[in-house]
């Protein structure tokens, strides 16, 4: 059975892997990226089963234009793959303002763009699976990467709030999280002129620390379409031991966190709500 895909960021990376996939296998893909040109050598091989839309998903009427065309041409769309990124690594007060915007613009507001501009077609149609694209650093935390978790705890809180509101419409959502991998994504990332005073801090630590990428890119695209093969859903889905090691010790702390803080929080409850402790 062959499948219909929309992939953004699809001219490098994860975008670029999952395109080449899916068309060796024998389905259809939409892509979108910011030169069209870039994927010639897919469409000489594959023809019209790749369809390119040029697209920058800061653009919200580019967004919806792009989609638009994408359904016109295709007809149905299977699954929503949200990949475009961009990364900024720098200390939070080190960042330039331009830089600060054009990560929430690309992560947040370009995936937010996206998510509801495929819902009426996904709600029209009757099913459809949205894969959105996000990393260990949307549930764990990094030195210099502060607005690059902005945007991705951002991206999954909203990804988690639509996955209630339109699972009735027969619509899956899986936030996908990576764990370091070797894309091209980490030598792209923007950097700002690092301050004397972070010398001695996390945040220096870090930039004298070497990046380890110990994840195979290939398998982590494959577990993605292994999953939408499954016809499973799940809401978040780990991939490499770097994220789930990460990922657990966060949750870990911050349950410690919570639950270390549970007589303050019931002490503030008024006695005429009739709150109770879900401990008891």
């Amino acid at each position: 059975m062959t499948t219909t895909w929309f992939v953004t960021g699809a001219s490098s990376g994860f975008g670029r892997l999952l395109t080449e996939r899916l068309l060796a296998r024998g389905d259809r893909v939409a892509a979108t990226l910011r030169r069209p040109d870039a994927l010639d050598d897919l469409r000489a091989e594959h023809g019209n089963r790749l369809f390119t839309v040029e697209l920058d998903v800061t653009d919200a009427d580019q967004v919806s234009q792009s989609i638009d065309k994408a359904f016109a041409a295709l007809g149905t769309i299977d699954v929503v793959v949200n990949n475009a990124g961009y990364g900024v690594f720098a200390a939070a007060e080190e960042v330039l303002n331009d830089q600060v915007r054009r990560v929430l613009n690309t992560n947040l507001l370009g995936s937010i763009y996206v998510i509801r501009a495929v819902l009426p077609y996904l709600r029209a149609q009757g099913y459809g699976h949205i894969l959105q694209i996000s990393s260990a650093g949307g549930q764990a935390v990094y030195p210099n990467f502060s607005h690059y978790h902005a945007s991705k705890w951002g991206i999954e809180g909203f990804c988690e709030t639509v996955a209630l509101e339109v699972g009735a419409f027969g619509i899956g959502m899986t936030i996908i999280e990576p764990g370091a991998t070797p894309t091209g994504f980490a030598g792209a990332m923007d950097t700002a002129p690092a301050m004397p005073e972070y010398e001695n801090t996390p945040a220096g630590e870090a930039r004298r620390k070497p990046f380890t990428l110990p994840n195979d890119p290939h398998k982590i695209v494959q577990a993605m379409i292994d999953l939408v093969d499954s016809g499973k859903a799940p809401l978040r889905l780990p991939l490499g031991s770097d994220t789930y090691n990460d990922v657990r010790a966060s949750l870990v702390a911050r349950l410690a966190e919570l639950d270390a803080h549970r007589d303050v929080a019931f002490s503030v409850i008024t006695e005429s709500n009739g709150g109770t402790d879900p401990a008891d």
